[in-house]
């Protein structure tokens, strides 16, 4: 936030404020009289929003709309049952008008004014000497999952209601999804533990983070890393989230690559823990998803050995999010019934060998001559087509084809590089990329394949 400071008027370089002819504050109405003049929906729709603020509300009308009746009826309002008269504003500390007749509520706010007390007129705004802005409450819960009150958000746009609406809602949005923040900065005032009273323990959120587009994470993800108070973050992981994290939000990085670890697993296992156990709300970002070769299970077992409670929030394998970015299905009517996902380092001579069997590879990079020879060795035609796509979702997203008979020396020739997924099978076949760079091998032959050739894959990232 960047703090505005204001010169002392007469010194040099002064320069007037910007008038505005609002100031925003907010009304503690419980308990207190307000006056609402006008029985229809408007005053409705006013009446609603007091009484949820606790207000203690009389209004003035001969008639008013059913809803207000049952009110009355029900004892929750009191009710004047006549027009507005003089002295009727006596004793409240705010009014609304919403009549309709352009003259009572001219009249209404006169008084009003007359008595030092803030007045709405829902007919013309001009009039009065408050506006209700447009509200929203976003229900905020505490890092048990426990309701912990409101976040309320309040919009006021120049007397353009509409707008101030759509900017409210746009809001919401934010911080419905996580991409605002919601952590609390200041506790609440219930919330200090009594000197006797055992500390808090954290908890520990397993957020995958998916491929590593930022607009691929869940909402659920998303609105945990808003209120974390630690990030222990993957290489692969959506670290353009990072961003947005408050400035006391620490981040750790864990990040691993191929060969170098530099934070064993168990110490990552350690950190979740030490950081719960000092009464931190911890996410662990990963990338894809936290059981899909990412040790989540390792690392829940870690926590709940501890007594830390773990949240597990799934994310978007890339096992199957970067194939589909480059144009491929891992399954596909005809072409394949079925996926088996492995890293790199294991036995890939024991998953099925038809071509009609996809089979993924993630962090196969440095093996994958060894892995072709494996592959066919155990019974796969040397012919069966082979893609690598390089850095899926990202900036320098490349996808390269072949067979297993030469997919590791095509590699080679245009330095592929990790982070890479391997597919493995005849769907291969339906990527732009096959069709354009190995045509003498016969794509698959459907208007949707040959609509895409040569171009970018219809598929694209977030």
């Amino acid at each position: 936030m960047t703090e505005r400071r204001t010169t002392v008027a007469g010194t040099r370089g002064a320069r007037p404020a910007a008038p505005h002819d609002t100031y925003p504050l907010g009304l503690r109405v419980a308990g207190r009289l307000v006056i609402v003049v006008g029985g229809g929906p408007v005053a409705l729709r006013r009446v609603r929003g007091l009484l949820a603020a606790g207000a203690r509300v009389r209004v003035i009308a001969p008639d008013v709309v059913p809803d207000l009746a049952a009110l009355v009826s029900a004892g929750t309002i009191e009710r004047v049952t006549r027009g507005y008269c003089d002295g009727d504003l006596d004793g409240a500390w705010l009014v609304h008008t919403a009549t309709g007749d352009p003259d009572v509520d001219a009249r209404v706010a006169g008084d009003a004014e007359q008595l030092r007390t803030f007045c709405v007129t829902a007919g013309d705004a001009g009039l009065g000497s408050a506006w209700v802005p447009a509200v929203a409450r976003t229900p905020v819960t505490d890092a048990a999952g426990r309701p912990a009150g409101d976040l309320t958000v309040a919009v006021t746009a120049a007397r353009d209601p509409r707008r101030a609406v759509r900017v409210r809602d746009a809001v919401v949005v934010g911080l419905d999804d996580g991409s605002l923040p919601l952590r609390a900065v200041r506790p609440a005032d219930d919330a200090a533990p009594a000197d006797d009273a055992p500390s808090r323990r954290g908890r520990v959120a397993l957020v995958g983070g998916g491929p590593g587009a930022a607009g691929l994470v869940t909402v659920r993800g998303r609105r945990l890393l808003a209120t974390a108070d630690v990030v222990v973050v993957d290489r692969l992981a959506p670290r353009a989230l990072l961003a947005g994290l408050g400035d006391d939000v620490e981040v750790v990085d864990v990040g691993k690559t191929s060969g170098h670890h530099p934070v064993p697993q168990d110490q990552i296992s350690a950190l979740l823990v030490e950081h719960a156990l000092a009464g931190r709300d911890v996410v662990r970002l990963k990338g894809g998803d936290p059981y899909v070769f990412g040790r989540g299970g390792e690392e829940l077992d870690a926590c709940r050995a501890a007594g830390i409670e773990v949240e597990v929030v799934p994310g978007v394998t890339s096992a199957v999010s970067v194939p589909a970015a480059a144009g491929i299905p891992v399954t596909h009517r005809g072409l394949a019934r079925g996926f088996s996902i492995l890293t790199g380092h294991d036995d890939v001579g024991q998953v099925p060998g038809g071509t009609d069997h996809t089979l993924v590879l993630l962090m196969g990079v440095t093996r994958l001559a060894e892995t072709a020879r494996a592959l066919v060795a155990a019974g796969r035609p040397a012919a069966t087509p082979v893609a690598v796509v390089e850095d899926g979702f990202g900036p320098r997203q490349r996808t390269t084809v072949g067979t297993l008979a030469d997919i590791a020396d095509r590699a080679l020739a245009v330095g592929v590089r990790a982070p890479a997924v391997t597919v493995v099978g005849d769907v291969v076949r339906r990527s732009p990329a096959w069709a354009d760079a190995l045509p003498d091998h016969g794509a698959v032959p459907t208007a949707a394949v040959a609509a895409h050739a040569g171009q970018a894959p219809a598929v694209r990232s977030s």
